[in-house]
């Protein structure tokens, strides 16, 4: 993986973006996505969070791929509900289950933030080395 500098939304329709999330869901259905970048794609794709809210529902708290004609989109969950602290075994299932569908895709390049790190309160050094061994560098991550 590859750090850079920036705002992940300038990728938009150059290649996919990951937004973290978690994997609660209202009984109205909707995903709840309250702060970060989660918040921030929630505003943009206004349909996300019903959307993601259905899969979670169905098929349980994991990476999901939403294309939208702006580009594609990939929740990428790190934890249970907001009201708790990211996992770190969540988070490398993500980056296993991201790097999978990359393949799967054949992307040359995935702009993703720091998972867990923001608005879940992890450091980044203890996060990168959990994802150093699932992503290589087709993947960027990005922060301010």
């Amino acid at each position: 993986m590859i750090e850079i500098r920036g705002d992940m939304w300038d990728y938009l329709g150059q290649c996919p973006i990951v937004v973290t999330t978690g994997g609660l869901v209202l009984k109205n259905g909707c995903c709840v996505m309250p702060r970060g970048c989660a918040r921030q794609a929630k505003e943009r794709f206004p349909d996300l969070a019903q959307d993601l809210g259905q899969r979670i529902c169905g098929q349980g708290n994991h990476v999901q791929l939403f294309v939208y004609e702006q580009g594609e989109l990939i929740a990428f969950p790190v934890e249970a509900s907001p009201f708790d602290v990211p996992e770190f075994s969540l988070i490398r299932r993500s980056a296993l289950e991201l790097r999978e569908l990359t393949d799967r895709h054949g992307w040359h390049q995935v702009v993703l933030p720091r998972p867990g790190c923001g608005g879940g309160g992890l450091l980044w050094n203890e996060v990168r080395p959990c994802l150093e061994p699932c992503l290589d560098d087709r993947f960027l991550v990005i922060t301010h």
